[in-house]
């Protein structure tokens, strides 16, 4: 996928994680949407529209949103898509307890695939280089 919006920021599913990818999705735009790089009133991709870019189902796509619009983070309104919402009063545009669940999650996961400290930490330098 080209991002939320064409240009925007990518989202990107990695179908052989032991992250499921709704999850994948959800924690993506969570962080694009909690960092300002998906701004207030950002038009996201209808459901549809983001499964097929990703090629999964739409089921997978409309739990992501779900989630996302239960945490306040997104709103849905027929006939004017779904945009991201304003931030919560008082959000910081980075949080840091939800920054280390996001790392204890990668951890987990990139133990789980064998991978020593070195290897992981490799891989999220990787990452940042190509995000």
């Amino acid at each position: 996928m080209t991002g939320p919006a064409r240009g925007g920021p990518a989202v990107r599913v990695d179908t052989t994680s032991p992250v499921p990818p709704y999850e994948q999705i959800r924690t993506q735009l969570s962080a694009l949407i909690t960092t300002g790089r998906l701004p207030e009133g950002e038009r996201l991709p209808p459901v549809r529209q983001l499964a097929a870019d990703l090629g999964l189902a739409a089921g997978t796509v409309a739990r992501a949103y779900r989630e996302l619009e239960a945490a306040s983070l997104i709103h849905t309104r027929r006939g004017a898509g779904t945009r991201v919402a304003p931030l919560p009063a008082g959000a910081s545009p980075l949080d840091r307890e939800q920054l280390a669940a996001l790392a204890g999650q990668f951890v987990t996961a990139a133990r789980s695939l064998g991978a020593d400290d070195a290897a992981a930490l490799r891989a999220v330098r990787e990452a940042l280089d190509h995000v």
